[in-house]
């Protein structure tokens, strides 16, 4: 274990401040994962902590090298903001459909090859690909890109693309303003956007509405198996969830447009840096950031909006269109939207009872029963979803946060987290056991071999990662999901 991790409780640990200035680094883990933890990853983290204006830093079990911020981290400020720990790909999320078939309608391969086929027309996966790759997507126009990401899931939005308006009442956020509250701001940042030379390839980037990007975006038809404590019962209940039934797990994000935003923003926050000679935290481009109500905030919380708005209905129109595969396929069926939340964003929350700018990068929003955010949803009682993807072999989770996810800003990892680099994984694992461990779990695929680099054993040991969570007393599992079929893509991704 690292000599700067110091035990603090049931898998959890602290790391000092640089120079013992501020409030130590919260670091969720047991033993097991605290292992996985490289010098790079504790050296990001404490660039985050050093940073201008970092009140809260908390590295989450899932965590490994990124970009600037370490993925599987959250960072509070009350005065700046930071793209870095965000990412590239804004709103990167999860989502989960509940269908009303049970585990039995697709136990025959050669039903779920039909609906692998059905999903596939209408969803393409890949990056780069939009709806002119496949047949039965929706045609997204100039006009009603804008819409999407201004709007958010709108009620003009939904119905524009067939999507059930009431889904947006199961978001964490359906729709993001600019940084002055309103749509029409967002309008004139997307005008002045489109005005300078970004026209034609707003378009090829709004076509891509209902599509998965490459890498680890994924689509995933799991059957539930809701817990038998009382506690989960109940949140089963209120979130939907339906025991022994199928359901489907999506993850993915804003796509190119959320890229190039990003990318755009950096290139501008570094030619400021350099323009005014300013000294980048730890020499590193990636951790630039604005101050809060400059013109330079301003724009990031702007381009931020926009793009979780395009991850958003990208989300929700992901989900119509497999639900329409499935009708497709299986007559009658019928299905609702649990849940969807991202784990690549910004969000304004109170921390230490003053509003700060809470910046979550491969970690997701855990709020607990009674939280004062949640009193206007259905979820009061009982904490929102937490959707935690693990592997398609050990299976993912649906949890709901409890009392002690304060001491993480209430916040929890994103999935299971990498331990092998793309490269590394092609280089050590074999492709044979791969597949033969899919054959075994009686899991299909909609390619001919997983992407190896893809691997569950590129990854962290699921259980580990859930048990961190639960020692430390951040979350509860409500329901287990078993993997089916998986639809991905072995292109690079978004994020």
């Amino acid at each position: 274990m690292n000599s700067q991790l110091h035990p603090s409780g049931p898998s959890t640990s602290f790391i000092p401040a640089p120079e013992s200035k501020g409030k130590p680094i919260t670091v969720i883990g047991n033993e097991h994962i605290l292992e996985t933890f490289c010098d790079q990853t504790i050296s990001q983290i404490q660039n985050c902590k050093a940073s201008p204006g970092v009140t809260e830093v908390v590295l989450n079990p899932d965590a490994h090298v990124g970009y600037g911020a370490p993925i599987g981290c959250v960072m509070a400020s009350p005065t700046h903001i930071y793209p870095g720990p965000v990412g590239v790909d804004i709103k990167c999320s999860m989502s989960l459909l509940q269908l009303d078939i049970d585990d039995d309608a697709i136990a025959d391969k050669h039903i779920r090859r039909e609906l692998i086929r059905a999903i596939c027309e209408r969803t393409p996966t890949g990056a780069g690909k939009g709806t002119r790759s496949v047949k039965k997507a929706r045609e997204i126009d100039t006009e009603l890109g804008k819409m999407a990401v201004t709007q958010g899931a709108s009620k003009e939005v939904c119905n524009a693309l067939g999507i059930p308006p009431e889904w947006a009442e199961r978001c964490e956020d359906s729709a993001h303003f600019a940084h002055d509250g309103t749509i029409s701001s967002l309008e004139e940042r997307l005008e002045k956007m489109l005005h300078n030379g970004y026209h034609t390839r707003f378009l090829s980037k709004a076509q891509q509405l209902g599509s998965y990007g490459g890498g680890n975006h994924f689509g995933e038809a799991e059957k539930v198996t809701v817990h038998k404590s009382p506690a989960a019962q109940e949140a089963a209940q209120t979130f939907g969830l339906l025991d022994g039934k199928i359901a489907f797990l999506s993850h993915c994000g804003s796509r190119g447009l959320g890229n190039d935003l990003a990318q755009k923003q950096f290139k501008t926050l570094e030619a400021h840096f350099e323009k005014w000679n300013i000294p980048y935290p730890a020499g590193d481009k990636k951790l630039v950031y604005a101050p809060l109500g400059t013109p330079e905030g301003n724009n990031y919380l702007d381009d931020m909006a926009l793009g979780a708005n395009f991850a958003t209905v990208n989300h929700l129109l992901i989900n119509q269109l497999v639900l329409e595969a499935f009708q497709e396929v299986l007559p009658g069926c019928t299905g609702n939207l649990v849940y969807f939340i991202s784990h690549n964003i910004a969000r304004e929350e109170i921390v230490n009872g003053i509003p700060q700018w809470v910046h979550r990068k491969g970690a997701t929003r855990a709020f607990p029963a009674g939280h004062h955010a949640l009193k206007e949803t259905p979820f009061y009682q009982t904490g929102h979803p937490i959707l935690l993807p693990g592997n398609p072999r050990d299976g993912s989770v649906v949890m709901a946060a409890l009392p002690g996810a304060e001491k993480s800003c209430y916040s929890v990892n994103h999935g299971a987290g990498r331990t092998l680099g793309r490269k590394a994984a092609a280089r050590t694992l074999d492709q044979q056991k791969i597949d033969t461990e899919f054959d075994q779990h009686d899991i299909l695929f909609n390619g001919r071999k997983y992407p190896i680099d893809e691997a569950p054993d590129a990854y962290k040991d699921f259980g580990q990662v859930l048990a961190s969570v639960e020692e430390a007393e951040l979350a509860h599992q409500v329901a287990h999901l078993a993997a089916r079929f998986v639809i991905k893509d072995s292109s690079a991704a978004d994020d």
